[in-house]
C-alpha cells in the first residue's frame, strides 16, 4: 500500500468519525429541545412527576412491574353548558393521562358525559352497562366541568358520599364555574366562580411553600393566565396555597384577596382546586403540570400536608436596594 494510498484512508476514516460525532450532538441537541418544549427539564431529563426517564421507563406506563398498584383516575369534563367553550379542557385531559401513565402511578379514564358519576357502571346515554369505570372503582376524580352540569338529586349525592369516605376530587380552571345551583357544591369544592377581573401578567403569592403541590414554586413569581377570581369561600375552612397579588385598594377585589389555589377536607376526602389553565400552552408549562401531578398524589393519599386555614399570608418581596460603592478612604 503506497504512502498516499495511507494517507487518504486515514482522511476518509477521521472524516467519517467527524461526521458522527456531529450527528450524535445534534440527536441531543433535538432532544434536549423537545423537552423544553414538552415542560420536561433537558438537563435533568425530568419530566413534570419529578421522577428520572429511565426509572420512568422501569416503572412507568401500563406495562409496568414491581407489585404496585396504579390507581384509577376519572378526568371528568362536562362543558357542553359552557358558554366560553374552553380548547384546552381536551389538551388538560391528555396532559393528566400522559403524567398518570409516564409515572406509573394511575390510569386515567376519559369521559365528557356526566352518567359517569354513578355507583353503577353507565353507558353515556345513561342506561346500564355492563362494565366499565363508575363511582365504585375509581380513586379520584379530575374535575372541569362548565357551569350547569347536569347531575340528577341521586347522582350529587352519591358524588358527595364519594369524596366524603374519602376519596379525592382536583378540580382546575373552568371547574369553579360548575353547578352554580347547586348548594353543596361550594361546600365540596371550597367556592364559586365569580369572575376575571385580572387576566394577563400578574405577580403569584406563594402561601404555603410546604404543602406538595406548591412546594416547587418560588414565594413569589410572575405569572400570565386568566385568572378566576372566586366567591362565597371561606379563609377559616379553605387552606390557601396561591393568590394573587392585588393591592388592597383595587376596587375590583375588595380586600385584595384573590385566591388562585387551595386545598381542604371534605369528611375523610381531600379536595384541591387550581385556577391554572386557561389555554394549552399553560398545560404544557412544567411548573403548572408539576402543581396538578402533586395535587392528585395528595389527593389520591401518596403524599401528606398540614392543612391550616389562614388569613392572608406571604408578600411580593421588596426590592433590594443597589449596592452601593465603597466609601474612599
Amino acid at each position: 500500500m503506497t504512502k498516499a494510498i495511507r494517507i487518504a484512508l486515514i482522511l476518509l476514516l477521521a472524516s467519517l468519525c467527524a461526521f458522527w460525532v456531529l450527528g450524535q450532538q445534534s440527536t441531543q441537541s433535538a432532544g434536549a429541545a423537545a423537552g423544553a418544549r414538552s415542560g420536561q427539564d433537558p438537563a435533568q431529563g425530568r419530566g413534570a412527576g419529578g421522577q428520572d426517564a429511565a426509572a420512568r421507563g422501569q416503572r412507568g406506563g401500563r406495562g409496568a412491574r414491581g407489585g404496585v398498584q396504579r390507581k384509577r383516575v376519572l378526568a371528568w369534563a362536562d362543558t357542553r353548558n359552557g358558554v366560553a367553550q374552553h380548547e384546552s379542557v381536551a389538551h388538560f385531559m391528555a396532559v393528566i393521562e400522559r403524567l398518570g401513565y409516564e409515572s406509573g402511578l394511575w390510569d386515567t379514564l376519559i369521559r365528557t358525559d356526566s352518567n359517569i358519576i354513578s355507583k353503577t357502571a353507565k353507558k353515556t346515554d345513561g342506561t346500564p352497562a355492563s362494565g366499565g369505570p363508575s363511582l365504585s372503582n375509581i380513586d379520584a376524580i379530575f374535575f372541569q366541568g362548565h357551569r350547569e352540569v347536569p347531575l340528577d338529586a341521586a347522582q350529587k349525592e352519591e358524588l358527595l358520599q364519594f369524596v366524603r369516605e374519602g376519596h379525592g376530587l382536583v378540580a382546575a380552571h373552568v371547574g369553579l364555574t360548575a353547578f352554580e345551583s347547586w348548594p353543596e357544591w361550594v361546600n365540596l369544592l371550597g367556592g364559586r366562580f365569580q369572575g376575571h377581573p385580572i387576566s394577563g401578567a400578574g405577580t403569584v403569592i406563594n402561601e404555603d411553600p410546604n404543602f406538595p403541590a406548591t412546594k416547587h414554586f418560588a414565594p413569589s413569581f410572575p405569572f400570565s393566565d386568566e385568572f378566576y377570581l372566586p366567591k362565597d369561600y371561606d379563609r377559616t375552612k379553605i387552606h390557601v396555597l396561591l393568590r394573587l397579588d392585588v393591592k388592597p385598594d383595587d376596587t375590583r377585589v375588595p380586600g385584595g384577596d384573590y385566591p388562585l389555589a387551595w386545598a381542604q377536607l371534605y369528611g375523610k376526602g381531600r379536595v384541591f382546586f387550581g385556577s391554572f389553565g386557561h389555554t394549552n400552552e399553560t398545560w404544557d408549562i412544567r411548573d403548572v403540570q408539576q402543581m396538578y401531578f402533586e395535587a392528585m398524589r395528595w389527593a389520591l393519599g401518596m403524599t401528606d400536608a398540614v392543612l391550616e386555614p389562614h388569613p392572608m399570608r406571604g408578600a411580593v418581596p421588596a426590592a433590594q436596594p443597589a449596592a452601593q460603592p465603597a466609601p474612599k478612604k
